[in-house]
């Protein structure tokens, strides 16, 4: 414990004597403050609302002299940008900005403490005291090795184990033949021999590395320095504190430090390009585990071969080199995950790319997961409405189904998924929006159409845009799903939109060919039918025993010339209970949404529909589908007969009655009563041109002078004769 207590005086000399000064941390505070304010008096003038920022608190003796970087400064463009645009969230959006002064501010100080502990571990009389304790650092190296798997696998193809020892000074020779002795000792269980070599490395400050194949064990100044800066980044900040709260944490945090011996697995790049990272060594890797680039960026492992080791890198490849270092982090790819991240444009990885602060959340779940078993699983029997006329009532969607929405590109895909979103609003659904290689504009543009309607509230969107790499595009969907499950599994209903997996399956297929993997069917690898079933089927109805939640997957595939036989389509189809398929020839005609009842279907059915719905809408597929059939013949004749003519006309108004405007989702009782009318010849006297307007006057009549009939109908129930005669009386009342 020496070594602790002559760190932790360092430490709390080196505060007081090059850390503290006359320049104070409240000056970034007072400046930041200044500008903020500003900014909001600004947004005051043009929003005519009063906004008042919290006075942060200042001191008189600081931790260094630490400079307003350019980060700061884009933080406050961003959240006085916020103000104007969102102005009926400011609190929410001072909080974050006092969140984010207070966060940089810290991240400048541990920076400052990281290089200064640096500076000062090498010199007197640290490093003395180091070396007299390197015999001890080695007896803890010593009671930790053990050969894993991948050692083992290695001795029996080899014979030999390559065994180094680094250190940041010249050891004693007595010492380096015992560690060699021990180290023999282990190998000789197993009949192996080593090859066994001594450095000196002066950037490990003081302690002692031992590398035994592929395994690291590390009892260093700079691994522990390296421990604790992670340690302290990671550490939330309500944005309430002071300059001497954050101090205070700081230095309990370096109180509680304790120097101990850390286990980890090196390998080294082989080659880099792309995007796909080939390594070597790291041999008890798993898939799927995230690695640490001795530049800083991050992978994750897509491919496992005998020899070497493939995985996608993050961030930009460009920074990592051949021959360079790669660490395991000994946790499998994962992202952040909570109700902090609602309201939020997030990437792949759970990092905020919206411009409104870090998202402060220690939840986190693996991007990978079990789908829920059939015992986990109940049927599914509740409806998930879309608002959508020619959805709910055609094509039912229930919480916890998948359902296709697929059709050419600009048939209104997307637009039927925002919908969708929108129409949860008061429901208590949580939303997830996984845009994949969508135009940034279109993803501004949902984001925005989403916040102007309410919908951003109880909604995530996770953008992996074209300008992203295929790295991440692959990753997008499964993050979403992870993002969704924690709301799932606490019992909460969900709603999930991969827009689309035709990019996704592009983006699996590029990685896929330059992980050297075979292609199959039109170049895409065999697996990619696995890929998508097993994200797809983590969208379940939950067992009541585990909560009733639910997450309902809407996944959109675009199809060419509408070839829904082709490869992907045709995969996803298979996946999923249903499709809702949107004609290009019915888009061009003015149908909106253009659903084609023919090749449009729900497995599900009319389980997921209230009783209500079910029975107005029973018969109205046959007599759409009578209607396109007999439509499609009467156009290459002149005359037709009065029974036709009967059909054509009817299935014609039914049709304009299934019209709807975008962002403009109906609840279900007014659906219902839309199709009765105009089923049952309620509507007639209307021009089918006119039938919007006649539909504007049946809700604002029935809402105003039928109240009873609006209460019956947002029941849900099935009609009665009595509830039959009393609806038809009301319909007869409105002209």
């Amino acid at each position: 414990m020496q070594f602790v207590y002559a760190l932790v005086n360092f430490l709390i000399l080196a505060g007081i004597l090059f850390l503290f000064g006359r320049k104070t941390i409240a000056s970034i505070f007072e400046t930041r403050r200044e500008k903020i304010n500003k900014a909001l008096d600004e947004a005051e003038a043009a929003e005519k609302t009063t906004v008042t920022l919290p006075v942060i608190p200042t001191v008189e003796e600081l931790c260094g002299e630490i400079e307003r970087d350019n980060e700061v400064a884009e933080i406050e463009q961003e959240a006085a940008l916020e103000v104007h645009h969102k102005m009926r969230q400011t609190d929410e959006i001072v909080d974050g900005m006092r969140r984010e002064a207070v966060s940089t501010a810290k991240d400048d100080f541990i920076r400052k403490l990281t290089a200064r502990v640096t500076e000062l571990m090498s010199s007197e009389p640290y490093a003395s005291e180091l070396r007299k304790r390197e015999s001890e650092f080695a007896d803890r190296i010593l009671e930790q090795i053990r050969l894993t798997p991948g050692d083992m696998s290695y001795l029996k193809n080899h014979d030999v184990l390559y065994v180094t020892l680094t250190s940041a000074h010249e050891l004693d020779p007595e010492l380096v033949k015992r560690i060699g002795r021990k180290t023999q000792n282990w190998l000789d269980r197993v009949d192996g021999k080593q090859s066994y070599w001594v450095k000196v490395d002066p950037s490990l400050l003081g302690g002692l590395r031992l590398r035994i194949g592929d395994t690291v064990y590390d009892c260093t100044v700079a691994d522990n320095i390296y421990h604790l800066t992670k340690t302290l980044e990671k550490r939330l900040v309500t944005g309430n504190e002071t300059a001497e709260d954050l101090l205070e944490d700081l230095l309990n945090a370096i109180n509680k430090m304790d120097v101990y011996v850390s286990e980890f697995q090196l390998g080294r790049v082989l080659s880099i390009s792309d995007g796909i990272c080939w390594l070597d060594g790291l041999a008890d890797i798993m898939y799927g585990e995230v690695i640490e680039f001795e530049c800083g960026e991050r992978g994750m492992v897509l491919d496992i071969e005998p020899a070497r080791i493939g995985c996608i890198v993050y961030g930009q490849y460009e920074n990592i080199e051949s021959g360079s270092k790669v660490r395991r982090v000994g946790r499998i790819a994962d992202v952040p995950v909570g109700e902090e991240l609602l309201g939020r444009v997030v990437d792949p990885l759970g990092q905020p790319i919206d411009g409104m602060g870090r998202i402060w959340t220690e939840k986190r779940r693996p991007i990978e997961c079990k789908a829920p078993g059939i015992p986990d699983r109940s049927s599914v029997s509740r409806p998930m409405h879309t608002g959508i006329k020619a959805i709910d009532a055609l094509v039912p969607i229930g919480c916890g189904q998948r359902e296709l929405i697929i059709g050419d590109r600009q048939t209104g895909k997307t637009s039927v998924a925002v919908d969708a979103i929108i129409n949860q609003k008061g429901r208590d659904v949580i939303c997830i929006y996984v845009a994949i290689g969508q135009k940034d504009t279109t993803v501004a543009d949902i984001r925005e159409k989403l916040t102007k309607y309410g919908a951003m509230d109880y909604t995530t969107i996770v953008c992996a845009p074209a300008s992203s790499s295929a790295s991440l595009q692959y990753i997008a969907p499964f993050a979403g799903a992870a993002m969704g499950e924690y709301f799932m599994y606490s019992g909460k209903d969900v709603l999930i939109i991969y827009d689309d997996l035709s990019k996704h399956a592009v983006a699996y297929r590029e990685l896929s060919l330059l992980l050297h993997r075979p292609s199959g069917r039109e170049a895409f690898p065999g697996d990619v039918f696995y890929l998508h079933a097993r994200l797809l089927e983590r969208a379940a109805q939950l067992s009541a025993e585990l909560g009733g939640g639910s997450m309902t997957a809407l996944p959109i595939i675009e199809t060419q010339a509408g070839d829904i036989s082709a490869y992907i389509p045709t995969n996803v189809i298979s996946i999923t209970d249903g499709q809702i398929f949107l004609e290009t020839d019915l888009f061009n005609e003015g149908q909106r949404p253009a659903v084609n009842v023919g090749l449009s279907v729900s497995r599900v059915g009319s389980a997921a529909q209230t009783k209500l719905m079910k029975q107005v809408s029973a018969s109205l597929r046959m007599n759409l589908a009578q209607y396109r059939e007999l439509a499609g013949f009467a156009q290459f004749g002149s005359d037709v007969d009065a029974a036709t003519k009967k059909v054509l006309e009817k299935g014609g108004r039914m049709m304009a009655a299934l019209r709807q405007g975008r962002y403009d989702p109906l609840p279900d009782w007014q659906q219902a009563i839309l199709i009765y009318a105009v089923s049952e010849g309620f509507s007639d006297k209307t021009p089918t041109d006119h039938l919007d307007d006649y539909a504007e006057k049946l809700y604002n009549y029935m809402e105003s002078m039928r109240p009873d009939v609006v209460e019956m109908l947002k029941s849900g129930k099935k009609l009665d004769e009595h509830d039959t005669a009393l609806l038809r009386s009301a319909l007869a009342e409105v002209v």
